[in-house]
Order: C-alpha cells, then structure tokens, then sequence
C-alpha cells in the first residue's frame, strides 16, 4: 500500500511538473517580439543617404532666443536687451505699435511665440514665424538688417530654448521630458524614459501629434527597422505624446488581476518545490 501511494504521488508530481514545464515555455517571450530594429543589419549594411536633414518648425508657444552679432557694437545697440542672449539689461522692449512677449528665466528672457505664430521684434515689430524653422527666420531678420542698412554685417542666429514631449505607458519611467536643442527621436525619448518594460508591445507604440490644427495618431513597430527610421514621427516634435502600450495579459499593479497573477506565481513555485521533494524521498528509498 505504502508502495503504491508512493507512485500515485510521483505520477501527480510528475503530472503537475508537466503542467508547470508547459506554462513556462508558452510563457516564454520569443526574441521576435523583444528585439529592436530587426533586420537593420541587412537593410542599411550599405550606407543610405539621409532622404532630408530633419530640422523643427517653429510652434506657438515656443520660447525663441535670437542673437544678433556685429563688429560695431553701437550698431547692436537697439537690439542690445533683455531679448538676446547673453544681455539680460532688463529693458523692456517695443516694437512697431506692440510690445514684445518675452518669458525670463534666469535673468534671460526669450521672445515667446503667440497662439498666430508671431513674435515682436525691436524696430520691425511683429514677424511672422509660421512654418519656418529657427534657419529660415535667422536668414530673413539678418536680411532685413543687412538690407535695410540697419547692420552691414549682421550675423544672426535663432535657437529653440527648449520642448518638451510626453511618454506614456509601459515604460519604465513614463513622464514629461524636456529637451534642448532641435533633434530628438523616437528611439531616444523611449531610450529617456529608461526602455519598455518586458511587457510592453513594441508592435504598435503610438506617437499622437498637434499641427496646424490637427491632431493625428501614428503607429510605429519598434521591431521593423523600416517601420521606425521612415517613420514621419521618427524625429519627434514640440507637445508629441508618446504611448506605449502594455501586453494584454499584463495588469495594473495593485489590481485584482495583478493579484490572481502574483498567486499563481507563487502556487506554481510551491508545485515545483513539492515535486523536487518527492523525487528526493523515493531515490532514498
């Protein structure tokens, strides 16, 4: 009786470790759905011309530093304020019929662009920045001065402060980023946000984008090496939301789901221990 007690419980034990073994393999997280940019050994192993050089539009409510250099500096003088980099004389600024917005931060303020793409300007009043980028709306202010004979040799340069964009999700530290400088890709905001979790679908990470007027929705797989690079959201821009979505099978921390999980962790834990001591107790029989 004794015996066959014994061998009823190895069979169960064996039965259940069966059931574990299953549960573990299928559980298993192929390296297919993980891994990034796939086949982008093969597909850029030759070196490809970047199609364009990427840089941002400028946005309402960016905040714009604008420098204008001269080898006069009484020739600099009306532009010489608050406004431009490195003054910081704390003058206020008139333009045209209107006064200049402007944001300070730490004793230096920034032309700050209205709601209809505008910023005023000393002398020339409002200018309009809609869909130029800081390159193009440097080229026309310097023309301006060099053709108006304002400033022969004006050199001018404009610079987004700062932007900032959100990621959201399965990630491992989701939040607001703020970024300095002009070039920030999707790899890099996700790279920020310390990597997706495990758990997160790399499949379908969803970028939401607010220009001129419209709000759109894409979807780029992380895996496609394709996917990502001649994605229109590869750069990203000012205000973009990233969002990560999690594996269905995943839950909320804290939520029942979570819970149930965690308990079937543990009780499959305990259904290996109790297998490997079994098998212990019959091989010293």
């Amino acid at each position: 009786m004794h015996i066959m007690n014994t061998k009823r419980s190895i069979k169960l034990s064996l039965a259940l470790l069966s059931v574990v073994l299953t549960m573990s393999t299928t559980s298993c997280i192929s390296d297919k759905k993980i891994i990034y940019l796939q086949g982008a050994d093969t597909l850029y192993a030759v070196p490809q011309q970047i199609a364009q050089a990427f840089e941002l539009e400028i946005q309402p409510d960016d905040e714009l530093a604008v420098s204008v250099t001269s080898k006069d500096a009484k020739l600099i003088a009306p532009f010489d304020n608050n406004t431009l980099i490195g003054s910081g004389s704390g003058k206020s600024v008139t333009g045209g019929s209107s006064s200049s917005t402007s944001n300070t931060t730490s004793g230096v303020a920034y032309f700050l662009v209205d709601k209809q793409g505008n910023i005023e300007f000393p002398i020339y009043g409002t200018i309009s920045t809609t869909g130029k980028t800081c390159r193009q709306l440097a080229e026309e202010i310097q023309q301006r001065m060099r053709g108006d004979g304002q400033i022969a040799d004006a050199v001018v340069n404009v610079k987004i402060m700062s932007f900032k964009v959100t990621v959201m999700g399965d990630v491992k530290n989701p939040g607001v980023q703020t970024h300095t400088g002009e070039r920030l890709t999707l790899l890099e905001a996700i790279g920020r946000a310390g990597d997706m979790n495990n758990s997160a679908k790399r499949e379908t990470v969803l970028v939401v984008r607010e220009e001129n007027g419209q709000r759109t929705a894409y979807e780029v797989d992380m895996r496609d090496s394709k996917s990502v690079f001649e994605s229109p959201v590869y750069y990203l821009q000012q205000n973009d939301v990233v969002y990560v979505k999690p594996n269905k099978s995943v839950r909320v921390k804290g939520s029942t789901g979570y819970t149930l999980l965690t308990i079937g962790s543990t009780v499959v834990s305990m259904l290996v221990s109790v297998t490997t001591l079994v098998i212990a107790l019959v091989k010293l029989k």
